[in-house]
């Protein structure tokens, strides 16, 4: 078991005289540190929630990048490289790598990065118990209704879905609930070799790297969940996914970018899942500083 603290894990990735000059941030502040951002040029700056703070040091090169990236994916640059299609790599512990750059683009899509410009290391953290205050406004007669999780980037969406799935399955507030997870980008589960390096609870199958649409559809088919969750829907063949799923008797829960219904109502495609029918509760999440709010509301 690692035994290193998130921060820690997540910054075995840098080189040496990096990871030197974020130790001199101090161990308490990089307890509540969100990203590393690594941009070509620039000295490598800390994100922490009342925003951005430089670590010192020289302006990161490309030899430095490339090294990141070498030692997250334990092999060569080249080869690093070649995972640009997912658009990150994802760390033992949960934590991830996002990449920016110069792409290549085959048959119109996007093969490899000719240069690197920026990293981005995001510290994953699960925060158990964010669930447990809403899970009453969000069960009648002791079933789970479907629900949406809506919140500006960054606010933490993805981290309120991963404790709400964990709950459910876990049985916490009644019975456990088998839960399916399309976790297309990795981030509520973050599976590493087949493992999910964030608990999600004993009752939770994951599928990831799988188009959401899809793997939703895989999920209904094979593993009969009583729950469906899904992370940032966004295209119409999500909606339709979602519509489907319901439509097979299973709760949904999922997460999209908005403040609030009536920003959902001004994008179409979040107009159209939140009109679907589908969901019955809508959870919103705030930031103000480094406060979080939230609030649920009734969908009809």
């Amino acid at each position: 078991m690692d035994e290193r603290k998130p921060w820690e894990q997540a910054a075995a990735v840098l080189p040496g005289p990096l990871r030197d000059g974020l130790r001199a941030l101090g161990a308490d502040r990089l307890c509540a540190l969100e990203e590393l951002r690594l941009r070509r040029g620039f000295p490598m700056t800390a994100l922490f929630p009342e925003g951005e703070a430089e670590t010192g040091g020289p302006p990161v090169g490309e030899d430095e990048l490339r090294q990141v990236m070498e030692n997250a994916t334990q092999s060569s640059a080249h080869t690093a490289l070649d995972r640009v299609r997912q658009g990150f790599v994802t760390l033992r512990g949960g934590h991830r790598v996002g990449m920016c750059g110069t792409a290549a683009v085959k048959d119109g899509r996007i093969v490899t990065l000719r240069e690197l410009s920026s990293l981005s290391v995001r510290v994953a953290r699960p925060v158990e118990g964010l669930a447990a205050p809403l899970l009453p406004q969000l069960m009648e007669d002791g079933r789970f209704l479907s629900t949406l999780i809506a919140a500006p980037p960054g606010v933490g969406k993805t981290t309120l879905l991963r404790d709400l799935v964990r709950a459910l399955s876990d049985g916490e507030g009644g019975a456990p609930l088998r839960v399916s997870v399309a976790d297309e980008r990795g981030e509520v589960a973050a599976l590493w070799r087949g493992e999910p390096q964030l608990y999600v609870g004993r009752h939770t199958d994951v599928l990831d790297g799988c188009a959401k649409a899809e793997g939703l559809s895989i999920l209904i088919r094979g593993m009969n969940p009583q729950v469906a969750a899904v992370d940032e829907v966004a295209q119409p063949p999500d909606v339709r996914a979602v519509v489907e799923a319901a439509g097979c008797g299973v709760a949904v829960v999922a997460t999209v970018h908005g403040t609030g219904l009536d920003s959902l109502r001004r994008r179409p495609v979040c107009r159209e899942l939140a009109e679907a029918g589908v969901f019955r509760r809508l959870v919103v999440l705030e930031r103000r500083g480094a406060e979080r709010r939230v609030r649920v509301e009734a969908l009809p």
